[in-house]
């Protein structure tokens, strides 16, 4: 029976991430924010700043574009020409081992199939003959740092963390960058869950 159950919960997910997100998921993030702002300036502009690796990085750019829609909804406005604040973004991705994998199955827990992430976009390759539902598993983590011009002084961090089975970053990134600006510029403190709606029927 616990069998059956992981693997309609496994069939489920992969279904989810296979159609692209036709229907809806819940997508959950553990979120935690630290702020020294106390309000907005009456121009809150920005740049986005980059790290010597991510400047050598051809995924930064499109990581950029992934999370300026969040920046806009938490009231802040790009403007490289005259900004008031630097902005760096990073984001990582993992396959993990799935919480619903059986690791008495005849192909252990990881299936057949290999999954590996160039930037914010999804590759996957075929390893083996066989695909497990259940070996789809995702552990994201996106990051937000806002320093003030011109000082450099760091005024706003947070992250937003996610393990779940939707394939694709271009999907899943920007839902993340949104959690982790929730209450911006004066969030919660301490530890907190941040939950947005993904697919057609947000």
């Amino acid at each position: 029976m616990a069998r059956l159950v992981r693997f309609v919960l496994a069939a489920a997910a992969a279904a989810l991430l296979l159609s692209g997100c036709a229907g809806t998921y819940l997508l959950d993030n553990q979120v935690q924010s630290f702020s020294q702002i106390g309000a907005l300036p009456a121009q809150p502009t920005f740049r986005f700043e980059r790290s010597l690796s991510q400047q050598h990085d051809p995924a930064q750019q499109a990581l950029e574009a992934l999370a300026d829609p969040a920046l806009f909804r938490a009231g802040l406005r790009r403007d490289d020409a005259a900004p008031h604040f630097s902005v760096q973004v990073t984001a990582r991705t993992e396959q993990v081992l799935s919480p619903y994998a059986d690791p008495w199955g005849p192909w252990g827990g990881w299936g057949g199939w290999n999954v590996g992430f160039g930037g914010p976009h999804a590759a996957v390759g075929f390893g083996g003959p066989w695909p497990r539902a259940d070996s789809f598993w995702f552990r994201r983590e996106v990051s937000v740092v806002l320093r003030e011009l011109p000082s450099n002084q760091v005024v706003f961090e947070t992250r937003a963390v996610n393990d779940g089975p939707v394939l694709d970053n271009r999907v899943v990134l920007p839902a993340m960058f949104d959690a982790a600006m929730q209450g911006f510029p004066n969030p919660p403190p301490g530890p907190r869950r941040v939950d947005i709606q993904l697919g057609a029927n947000p």
